[in-house]
């Protein structure tokens, strides 16, 4: 007996432009496993190039360009018979750096999979998890298309405090680990003995990072080399502390580029913990939080300290993509006074069309508008470096509260730099957005930042209270910027403002706010969408992220947030909300940033890499 409906399987897919095919499967009623049926993509009978083809057996190539279609497979013995599946394909190229582009906007607008109608407990949840033997702090990378072993697969890495490196299958379901490496072994130029760092060697006791510390800030991925750059910390048990940048093949996880290289570097300085007037970087004390970058050809990474142990400084160090054995250039934020960190809570230095990099510095020595020497420290303070020839500082802005800030530990350099796209309106063709510990919100042209005014900030564009204590990297989209911050004894609401192109300058007042807040240390969001439409917010509260966390000692779960960009009141989903604790995450982890691509929501944690998508 012919079948009276038909089922199609999966019913949701989403695919990467040409690399990534999907094999559907159809089902009658009657208890046909393989009825014969006609397969169709958006009416076209086989499909084409345009829409995507599929063969007579059911197998899905999708066309060069993103999009959404539908597959439809229809009964060969009553053509009224049909049932259908929905595909969306992208064409992202991959999230390779931290907030997803030198911008550190935070925005995917090439997310087909994932809309405000799909996203929701009925039809979005945790799909599976991948086991780390580690807290993960990175943000998980993501490529697809990656041959491994001989098969193509859109992989995600994640790099954990046991300075361990893991590549899982994105879309495997049970988890698919691809490969996994101990960073620290001799193939790696670990010597014998190396362990990651433990919590009692560095700091001052608070446990910031517990119970050990190897990996801290966001690998950056170099797409044309298919490599992955690292910094891992570690000890002997003398104790000797060592401080690697790795260049890790995508495919392999085996070094290249003549890596691993010991880190170091020294520049003069009288500074806190000179010697003889040279300042030496300092692998114990110096914490490698700051997400690293890939601008030209270098690979750019920073330090702050662990737990304001001094001495420290923040220290930027360049390194020869291609031979990591050269180091290219060094920059010291106060080689005559002390501290400056380049915190930022794990985000990256942004990075212009020219290849300035932005970034901002914590509490420490300013003596930069003083007329007589020294005049090279730069505490609470916005840098715009030169990286031509090495690094330079082309521009500055500190505000006018900058003693205040330093003695308030009023860190400006506690939240990331966000550029905003060129304007082709308004009086300001170049703008940028950074904001700190004390909640306020600075717009400052780019290509003059403004120095420093003891009486005022006249000189940049704008600044306006925007949060409680950033913690974190806003993200922009849409002519609007999301942010949320928290201080350490309190929350603080998820808030959007938005920006007038025709005056240069954002309504001082947000247009919404989430009902729900977010304890310290608030959270970093991100965007996806399909171009200019169908976008959601992300966020997460990792606020139970263990010790030293107002939540006590345990770490608890993570929550992962989506929001209606339009409009913060509106909350799309959260993993919360599903009976039997169905999409509960793993333990939370101090600034985790959750990476979407390819219709998955992917998210870090203490003990596994959490993956979120359409429900089967």
């Amino acid at each position: 007996m012919p079948p009276t409906a038909l089922t199609v399987q999966p019913r949701v897919a989403s695919l990467v432009t040409l690399t990534q095919k999907q094999q559907f499967s159809v089902t009658g009623n009657n208890g046909q496993t393989h009825p014969a049926v006609t397969w169709a993509v958006d009416g076209v009978v086989g499909g084409n190039s345009s829409v995507g083809t599929i063969s007579p057996s059911g197998l899905y190539s999708p066309p060069s360009t993103a999009g959404t279609h539908v597959v439809t497979a229809t009964s060969t013995s009553n053509a009224s018979v049909t049932a259908a599946a929905s595909v969306a394909v992208t064409d992202l190229a991959g999230i390779t750096t931290y907030h997803y582009d030198l911008a550190r906007d935070g925005v995917n607008a090439s997310e087909y999979g994932l809309t405000p109608a799909s996203v929701n407990k009925s039809t979005f949840g945790k799909l599976f998890a991948c086991p780390i033997d580690g807290a993960d702090y990175t943000e998980p990378l993501w490529i697809p298309g990656l041959t491994i072993n001989g098969s193509t697969h859109n992989v995600v890495f994640v790099a954990t405090q046991h300075d361990s490196l893991y590549a899982f299958d994105g879309d495997g379901s049970p988890c698919q680990q691809l490969w996994h490496v101990n960073l620290l072994d001799s193939a790696h130029g670990g010597t014998g003995g190396e362990t990651p760092v433990n919590w009692s060697d560095v700091g001052s006791g608070y446990k910031d990072i517990y119970p050990e510390i190897g990996v801290v800030g966001t690998p950056v991925i170099d797409p044309i080399t298919s490599t992955l750059y690292v910094v891992t910390k570690s000890e002997t048990s003398s104790p000797v502390f060592y401080q690697r940048l790795h260049a890790i093949d995508l495919a392999t996880g085996t070094e290249k580029f003549n890596a691993p290289v010991n880190i170091s570097a020294t520049v003069p300085g009288t500074g806190d913990g000179s010697v003889g007037g040279q300042l030496s970087f300092n692998p114990q004390n110096e914490n490698q939080r700051s997400a690293l970058a890939l601008v030209n050809g270098v690979v750019y990474i920073c330090w702050a300290s662990h737990e304001d142990t001094s001495p420290y400084h923040g220290w930027m160090l360049g390194y020869n993509a291609s031979n990591v054995q050269q180091q290219v250039s060094i920059f010291n934020a106060n080689p005559d006074g002390g501290l400056s960190g380049i915190w930022m809570s794990g985000a990256a230095p942004a990075a212009d069309t020219s290849g300035n990099l932005y970034l901002a510095t914590g509490n420490g020595t300013f003596d930069a508008d003083q007329t007589t020497g020294p005049t090279d420290d730069y505490g609470e303070t916005l840098l715009k470096l030169g990286t031509s020839g090495g690094l330079s500082i082309l521009d500055y802005f500190t505000p006018d509260d900058q003693a205040f800030l330093t003695q308030e530990d009023y860190d400006l350099g506690s939240g990331g730099v966000v550029l905003l796209p060129d304007q082709n309106q308004g009086p300001v063709v170049h703008l940028l957005l950074v904001g700190g510990k004390e909640g306020t919100l600075y717009l400052i042209d780019r290509d003059n930042l403004g120095h420093y005014l003891p009486s005022g900030n006249s000189q940049i564009v704008q600044s306006f209270p925007a949060e409680n204590g950033l913690f974190g990297t806003p993200a922009f989209w849409q002519d609007t910027v999301y942010i949320t911050g928290a201080t350490q004894s309190g929350s603080d609401h998820f808030r959007m403002f938005k920006f007038n192109p025709a005056t240069g300058r954002f309504d001082a007042s947000p247009s919404s706010i989430s009902s729900n807040s977010f304890p310290f240390p608030g959270a970093t969001p991100v965007i996806s969408a399909s171009g200019s439409s169908n976008g959601i917010v992300w966020i997460v509260d990792n606020s139970c992220y263990g010790v030293p966390s107002p939540c006590g000692d345990t770490a608890m779960p993570a929550v992962v947030y989506a929001y209606d960009p339009t409009n913060l009141g509106n909350e799309f989903w959260d993993s919360s909300q599903a009976d039997g604790s169905r999409d509960q995450a793993g333990p939370a982890v101090k600034f985790s940033v959750p990476t979407v691509a390819n219709g998955k929501v992917y998210l870090g944690t203490r003990t596994e890499l959490d993956v979120y998508g359409l429900l089967p």
